[in-house]
């Protein structure tokens, strides 16, 4: 599974001076860092974060079912993950996880607890997903999305996920069901 997501670009000039950056060793932090050469201040690179709903419902056959959404859009495009994508600033995780539901699967969502947090280091990316009720039936799609689907966790298309967090998040998903069962 590739991720086809790259790491933000390396800023080239200082934010604060316009002076030259470049990567040097800080001694109090002991590792390297983006460090302007004209003013001194490090320039830190922090990762992105990505927040998704897990939409859940109960099937009235005794079994839960999770909505997922095949992607319409790079990366990843065709593969199937939650509703999701990169918070917003003056925006938090819970919001973003809401607007992202509304926007690409048309369902207004109830975020009932946090599944899990995954890190995905070689792009700079962690991702927050949230267990969601869904408070309509049946999803609308928005552009975003080609095609979405009610899951069993015996009917997820596990060769057919977009990313590695998608994966562990939908394991956590299959254990805490089995849990409560």
């Amino acid at each position: 599974m590739t991720s086809d997501i790259a790491p933000p670009p390396e800023p080239r000039f200082c934010h604060q001076c316009g002076g030259a950056v470049r990567q040097q060793y800080v001694a109090e932090e002991r590792r390297e860092r983006l460090v302007c050469q004209a003013c001194g201040l490090i320039h830190y690179r922090n990762p992105r974060i990505v927040a998704a709903a897990l939409p859940e419902r109960d099937g009235g056959d005794g079994q839960r079912r999770v909505l997922l959404m095949r992607r319409a859009l790079e990366p990843r495009r065709g593969y199937w993950t939650p509703p999701g994508g990169f918070v917003e600033l003056g925006e938090s995780t819970e919001e973003a996880a809401l607007r992202e539901g509304e926007e690409e699967v048309g369902l207004p969502l109830e975020l009932t607890g946090l599944l899990g947090v995954y890190s995905r280091t070689a792009v700079g990316v962690v991702v927050v997903v949230y267990r969601a009720r869904a408070l309509g039936e049946e999803p609308r799609l928005g552009w975003e999305a080609l095609e979405a689907r009610w899951f069993t966790a015996e009917a997820i298309p596990w060769d057919d996920l977009a990313f590695e967090s998608t994966v562990r998040a939908l394991r956590d998903w299959v254990k805490s069901e089995r849990l409560l069962v």
